[in-house]
């Protein structure tokens, strides 16, 4: 099978949104009439980002999804994507997984392939998506406000808990383990949540290398620090439709250490993390129940610099907490 039998193959499919998709030199696409464009990209590499055996349909979700997780904390609408995939071999089996599992997670969102690039090389995805936004509305990492409440989306640490059971340092029984691996393998986009925290979050990053180390970023841009308490990993919380908030039952099982670990940097959560004036704590409930979304209050933004991570009583931790770093 050659490149060009491949992308037809498997990856062309009739433009809808786009003005002219896969197939040509460009792609086109028109974005709505007073509409800011929202471009990221992410690179997956074997070895890297994900294990050898994981299910070809999982990782083309991922695959996506991570990128879908930056327009989610820009508060953006996906309206597109690039592919730009490296193979060591032309596998039918694995190419039928992986482009059902992208393209089934691109109809969910709206989000169509318009084009990219393949080559035969050590497994690696690039994806670049493209999403639109109103003008003043993108949730920068530079807004933040001293006083600003921080909060989470979804539960944090599970991905960690998946790996750490791949690595044989923590055991679970099988379905606890099925649901921590749905978590690092299949991570849920926040999208809905990103859009309806239009005009009342000010600034949001997506949790991808660890909880304390991206909102480090905020803090940086934002010139402020930020001050975040742990009480809420003391046990598993319920949003109002059931689902788990803060932490799952499963990471509360753990040793309290072990929570701080694998909640505060443990990495591959892809959840949002934001913050918001105090006065919009009403808004903010209502934005989550609307997007059918947990969310949880974890600290506060300060006018002095530097984070300081407090333990259920209130005092500061002196621990170091490490996230993840491509070159560390």
């Amino acid at each position: 099978m050659g490149e060009f039998d491949l992308i037809e193959r498997y990856f062309k499919r009739p433009a809808k949104q786009a003005v002219l998709g896969v197939g040509d030199d460009c792609a086109l696409i028109q974005p709505t009439a007073g509409m800011q464009l929202a471009i990221s990209s992410d690179m997956l590499v074997e070895g890297r980002h994900f294990l050898s055996t994981v299910d070809p349909a999982r990782l083309g979700h991922k695959a996506l999804a991570v990128n879908l997780s930056d327009l989610a904390a820009c508060g953006a609408q996906p309206l597109a994507f690039t592919l730009a995939l490296a193979l060591p071999r032309a596998d039918e089996a694995w190419l039928t997984g992986f482009s059902q599992g992208l393209l089934q997670l691109a109809d969910d969102f709206g989000c169509e392939l318009i084009g990219g690039d393949t080559t035969q090389g050590p497994l690696n995805i690039c994806i670049t998506v493209f999403g639109e936004v109103p003008p003043g509305d993108a949730h920068l990492r530079g807004n933040a406000q001293a006083g600003d409440d921080i909060y989470v989306s979804g539960t944090l640490g599970d991905a960690r808990l998946a790996l750490e059971v791949f690595r044989g340092t923590q055991s679970l029984d099988a379905p606890a383990f099925e649901q921590a691996r749905l978590r690092l393998e299949k991570p849920t986009p926040r999208i809905a949540l990103g859009i309806e925290l239009r005009a009342i979050a000010n600034a949001a990053i997506d949790v991808s290398d660890g909880l304390l180390g991206d909102l480090g970023h905020i803090l940086k841009r934002s010139g402020l620090g930020a001050q975040i308490d742990t009480t809420w990993l003391q046990a598993a919380q319920t949003f109002g439709n059931g689902q788990a908030a803060g932490i799952s039952p499963q990471l509360a099982a753990l040793p309290f250490n072990k929570r701080l670990d694998f909640a505060l940097s443990g990495g591959d959560d892809y959840e949002l993390c934001f913050t918001a004036p105090v006065n919009q704590r009403e808004l903010v409930h209502a934005a989550a129940w609307e997007a059918n979304t947990p969310v949880t209050r974890i600290g506060r933004m300060t006018e002095a610099a530097g984070l300081v991570v407090l333990d259920p009583q209130g005092q500061p931790i002196s621990r170091r907490f490490a996230s993840f770093d491509h070159f560390a």
